[in-house]
């Protein structure tokens, strides 16, 4: 386990001192962590927010709340990796109060910096919270899910037959559909996103985690007892993808396509077909787009019911600091707000209607109102979820997205693809756990 982040950035952190003292020394205590000042003065909290599609939400929030409860709440935002904004952070000892961090960073973090949770009255509203060791410490600030992007008016346009996503469960019947919509006009039914966290840490990963036990898979790879270009599921998921490829719009030049493009061209009707997650609403809302969407299972021919379920769960979580630098004053203003994200109207809400995330907790009732959401949680309700696997290591999708991008532009066939991403994890960690 990577027992301390702060040792990955020691440079930077030593001048990140310097400057963060500077800047947090006022009368009101030391750190822009909020600590309590003399008697009288609200508590003050600091919250880190790692999902920049939220951040004008959270602000806004924060004054709110600041006004309401008599708590001075901040909001940050850094473009940085979690990892490396946090290091800076706990190496000049001024830590957020509260962190919204990747799963894998509550792995790597929560046993040095969190707070353990597990009393807290919303754990038993939630299956999606992360506990370590028997102790909770992630809260789960939302639910996200991936699948096959899908419009329905585009497609019964195409067709002229209603579309029923829930028919569509193998290559086949993909590669039928996709068939028929060309039969009806469609130049060409579907888009692929170039990047590399598409690519790598979304698509490839589901050969994993559509596996029972993701964890023997991956050591069967790199003991060489799995010889990935021979899997039955790394077969599946790739003849899946190949009709995503030989369908896309930007075919002979995929590695040019800007996602802003594809995801305009899926929302306005042009294609009809995107592999991507609920996140894409954030873009494809941006544009003029059709009534009708929604995400379906990725279809294959596998027999397992994978290709009933989305991928996903738990996106994003909340930890809450548990260093010397924190009052136990705040920590307490910080488990208040976590409940009233739970608990209080407003704070339901706030998560459902104003960030139009999908949420974690069976108490919150809420419509969805985007449908790529309002499909997740579909899938959510009916306990149709495949987990995601949370423990690949930092690189993954850097690196073998990079193959992924090789195979998309025709550059390496699949077995050359599946070649670079068996010799990715000849020396590669999952993150322990």
């Amino acid at each position: 386990m990577k027992k301390r982040i702060i040792a990955l950035a020691t440079a930077a952190a030593l001048a990140a001192t310097m400057a963060l003292t500077a800047c947090g020394s006022g009368e009101s205590g030391s750190g822009s962590s909020g600590s309590s000042g003399s008697s009288g003065e609200k508590a003050s909290i600091t919250i880190f927010n790692s999902k920049m599609e939220i951040q004008s939400q959270m602000e806004e929030m924060a004054k709110e709340y600041s006004e309401k409860k008599g708590v001075n709440v901040e909001v940050y935002y850094s473009s940085d990796t979690v990892a490396a904004h946090l290091s800076t952070r706990y190496a000049a000892n001024d830590p957020y109060t509260i962190s919204m961090v990747d799963a894998k960073d509550v792995y790597s973090l929560a046993k040095e910096h969190a707070v353990d949770l597990s009393d807290q009255d919303w754990v038993k509203n939630t299956t999606q919270a992360i506990a370590i060791d028997g102790k909770t410490y992630g809260f789960p600030v939302c639910v996200e899910a991936r699948g096959v992007i899908y419009n329905g008016n585009a497609i019964e346009k195409a067709t002229g037959k209603e579309f029923d996503p829930s028919t569509i469960k193998t290559t086949d019947d993909f590669k039928k559909l996709i068939e028929a919509c060309t039969a009806g006009g469609m130049k060409a039914a579907t888009g692929v996103l170039k990047e590399d966290w598409s690519l790598g840490a979304h698509y490839l990963a589901e050969v994993y985690e559509q596996h029972d036990d993701p964890d023997a898979y991956i050591k069967g790879i790199k003991d060489g007892s799995i010889k990935l270009a021979d899997d039955a599921k790394f077969k599946e998921m790739m003849d899946t993808f190949d009709v995503l490829k030989e369908n896309n719009y930007a075919k002979d030049a995929a590695i040019s396509a800007e996602r802003e493009v594809t995801e305009q061209k899926l929302a306005e009707g042009e294609i009809a077909f995107m592999f991507g997650g609920n996140w894409d609403w954030s873009v494809i809302s941006a544009y003029d787009y059709t009534d009708k969407m929604g995400i379906m299972a990725v279809p294959n021919n596998s027999t397992d019911g994978s290709n009933e379920k989305l991928v996903g769960g738990g996106s994003k979580y909340f930890f809450i600091d548990s260093s010397d630098n924190t009052s136990d004053a705040q920590r307490q203003a910080a488990k208040d707000f976590l409940n009233w994200l739970v608990s209080d109207p407003e704070g339901q809400s706030f998560i459902v209607e104003k960030c139009a995330l999908v949420p974690a907790f069976s108490n919150i009732t809420l419509a969805v109102k985007d449908p790529l959401g309002a499909s997740v949680k579909t899938y959510v309700d009916k306990g149709a979820l495949i987990a995601n696997y949370n423990y690949l290591p930092d690189d993954h999708y850097a690196k073998t997205g990079a193959s992924f991008q090789k195979y998309l532009s025709g550059e390496i066939d699949r077995a050359a693809f599946a070649d670079e991403v068996t010799a990715y994890w000849k020396t590669a960690e999952v993150i322990a756990h």
